[in-house]
């Protein structure tokens, strides 16, 4: 045996807890989003709910739209249509009437605006169409000055476009549509009669042609149409539409809750009983009335439940039989075993009186029954920890004395493998921990004899390392290692790497199965880590307060974890 203090001190570094991290608290946008999200997640019925809600607003919104446009291109191409029929019928009245007066030059510019006033403009307090007369662009004639009905209405409301249009053209009729400004007819900012909105600005039809007045040239007639009434009835259209949009969706996600509500209520029914039968309650039973795919879902589940039970108790009773057949077994055997014990060590003890062949087989009968003692006693342990029958003595002890001890009883055992037991102790330091200690010593024993078994003569190496919190034990070799996946079927009941090995220390197969209930009896860890041909580890943690709960171990499991002081090379 070899006892090495560990070289460096590995450096311990404080972890900040979330109190005092300092980071930022969450903005209350955040947090809602966060809320929202976390809601989406957990919950069917509000996915389907918002799902119903926003696809719903899409199609009601598109098809809105769509109607709305449409039936507004309609209104528009109606009241064009109407304009240029009322425009074309009275531009021909204008022409019959200046083709056929015999007003003289002199008083054809009051006859003209006399004229525009009562047959081309609407009566009083109509306002469904405007009319300017005005001397055409070449036209270099006085007679006729800018006439325009209402007051207020000038060419400024007729665009510069419609007006070369008339002229490139003057046979046809020229069409274009405007923003009116209400602003400008009046001289007023006030809206026109029967213009709804609160706009300033309202659509409006212009349409111009040309006539001839015979003794004053060329005159181009523009009629504005405005559509303050197509525009009113859009407006009513599109608070239909948005009213309608508003219940059809509200219909849509109030059916959508019910119907998700008649879904997820019994789903989650079976959620809190499945909940319920995992925890223990096995008569937990879900209400399953009617014929529906539901009531055959609460008929499975129950059957299920009715099953589980079954089986569960039926298990029970194996258990409770085979922990009570081993637990007597083992008792019975202790009787005759101890019969057999005093024959054979009066045989041992003569057996230099024998011939050879008699006396080997003497020591082999000693030393089997050795072995078989031991796996009695094992299997009462065992029964001991099936029965919840175990109990703790736990009293203040330094793993570091129970580790020399340790050490110096399977110091036989390693002399006669060729391997050496290496300690690395941490510097001044000490590993006091409240355990049991014949339970921890017998943990430890079991790891370092397997340490030494499975170690191919190489040495091994123990480490003891410890915390505000937690005092640790590592041990390891450096033999075949573990497989992948081995780690965690080492410590089940009489299995072995190597079913073909064969033990030269007479372990029972229990050894690993006892000291991982007597880790756990303590509310610590035994963990295992290895790979093929570098090696195994065994880790043992336990708390140094009694019953107090474990985050984290002193000493690392894997290299990857980190290098155990004094450890050469890097992890």
């Amino acid at each position: 045996m070899a006892s090495a203090p560990a070289s460096e001190a590995s450096e311990a570094s404080d972890a900040s807890s979330p109190e005092n991290s300092g980071a930022p608290r969450k903005h209350a946008p955040a947090r809602v989003v966060q809320s929202v999200v976390d809601l989406w997640r957990r919950s069917l019925q509000f996915r389907v709910v918002t799902s119903t809600l926003v696809l719903g607003l899409v199609v009601v919104s598109l098809i809105s739209l769509t109607m709305y446009r449409s039936i507004a291109d309609g209104l528009v191409e109606e009241k064009i249509d109407h304009s240029q029929l009322d425009s074309r019928q009275l531009t021909d009245r204008a022409q019959s009437y200046f083709n056929n007066t015999d007003v003289e030059p002199g008083e054809l510019d009051v006859s003209a605006s006399d004229y525009v006033a009562r047959s081309l403009a609407p009566p009083s307090g109509d306002d469904s169409r405007y009319v300017i007369l005005t001397p055409s662009a070449e036209n270099e004639s006085s007679t006729i000055s800018t006439v325009a009905y209402p007051q207020g209405v000038g060419l400024d409301q007729v665009p510069a476009a419609l007006r070369q249009a008339v002229a490139a053209d003057p046979a046809r009729q020229q069409t274009m549509t405007i923003g009116l400004q209400r602003s400008d007819v009046d001289g007023a900012a006030e809206p026109i009669t029967g213009v709804p909105t609160n706009t300033d600005s309202v659509p409006a039809v212009v349409v111009g042609s040309r006539i001839e007045v015979p003794t004053a040239g060329n005159h181009d007639l523009y009629f504005i149409y405005p559509m303050d009434q197509e525009q009113a009835t859009l407006q009513t259209i599109s608070r239909s539409f948005f009213l309608g949009a508003l219940f059809l969706i509200g219909l849509v996600s109030g059916t959508a809750y019910i119907v998700t509500s008649m879904v997820v209520t019994p789903v989650r029914r079976a959620a809190s009983a499945a909940e319920r039968l995992s925890s223990g309650h096995l008569n937990e039973r879900m209400s399953a009335r009617g014929q529906d795919d539901l009531a055959l879902l609460g008929q499975s589940f129950n059957d299920m439940a009715d099953n589980l039970q079954t089986q569960i108790r039926q298990l029970e009773g194996l258990s409770r039989v085979q922990q009570r057949f081993v637990s007597d077994v083992s008792h019975e055997l202790r009787t005759p075993l101890t019969t057999i014990r005093m024959a054979a060590d009066l045989l041992h003890s003569s057996r230099d009186e024998m011939d050879p062949v008699t006396a080997r087989s003497a020591e082999l009968l000693h030393d089997e029954l050795d072995r078989f003692e031991e796996l009695l006693a094992d299997l009462l342990e065992i029964s001991r920890y099936d029965a919840g029958a175990a109990v703790l003595e736990q009293d203040p002890v330094d793993l570091h004395a129970i580790i020399d001890r340790v050490v110096l009883g399977t110091e036989s055992i390693a002399d006669a493998r060729g391997s050496e037991v290496i300690v690395h102790r941490e510097p001044a330091g000490s590993a006091v921990a409240e355990v049991d200690s014949r339970r921890i010593e017998r943990v430890l024993r079991n790891l370092v004899v397997n340490a030494i078994e499975h170690g191919e003569g190489r040495p091994v190496d123990i480490w003891v390392g410890s915390d505000d919190e937690a005092a640790a034990v590592m041990v390891q070799d450096h033999g075949v290692g573990l497989k992948a996946g081995e780690a965690s079927l080492v410590f089940n009941r009489f299995w072995r790497a190597d079913p073909a090995r064969t033990r030269t220390t007479g372990g029972s197969g229990l050894g690993l199965a006892i000291a991982l209930e007597d880790a756990r009896l303590h509310h610590g860890w035994l963990q295992a880590w290895g790979e093929p041909g570098e090696g195994s580890r065994f880790r043992l943690t336990v708390p140094r307060a009694a019953g107090a709960l474990l985050t984290t171990s002193p000493l690392p499991l894997t290299p990857r974890e980190g290098r155990l002081p004094g450890e050469v090379g890097s992890p």
